[in-house]
């Protein structure tokens, strides 16, 4: 199995990263921005840097999109995983039309309003997971794991 981790840097990557138990055994590679602490954070991993700043950014989703076409053609990954934010988006919708499982997790810090980014994938995600159980409300169809921390 082919992963693809996908987030922007800081907290974001912080959540990514926690799951290592789940990646450390499987062939992988790593969407963020190129950015000290994902340098440092992912030091000897297989790296693709991103477009940034992504908020709201109508020039990062169409450089960031192009970017995911070539990406995902070239690795072809089996799954994708992202906590967010706005990067994930083109890589989840591309993903999903290559035929990748999709798997989005909401931070943790998101007790009972969506952020953009998974209001965005939430339609398209194979498993959407919550960190709180008042987020339930917000994304019916989600599983609610507790806390990644």
């Amino acid at each position: 199995m082919k992963v693809c981790l996908v987030g922007s840097s800081g907290g974001h990557l912080t959540h990514l990263y926690m799951l290592k138990p789940f990646w450390q055994d499987k062939e992988r590679f790593w969407v963020t921005f190129d950015k000290e602490d994902a340098r440092s954070l992912l030091q000897g991993e297989k790296l693709y840097p991103c477009y940034y700043p992504t908020n709201r950014s109508l020039k990062a989703l169409l450089i960031n999109t192009k970017l995911a076409i070539k990406i995902l053609r070239e690795e072809k990954p089996d799954l994708i995983i992202s906590s967010g934010a706005a990067v994930s988006v083109p890589f989840f919708y591309l993903g999903k039309l290559f035929g990748a499982k999709l798997i989005y997790i909401e931070v943790f810090d998101r007790i009972d309003k969506s952020t953009m980014s998974g209001k965005m994938v939430y339609p398209i995600t194979d498993c959407f997971i919550v960190q709180w159980e008042e987020m339930k409300k917000v994304y019916p169809k989600a599983i609610n794991l507790g806390s990644i921390f």
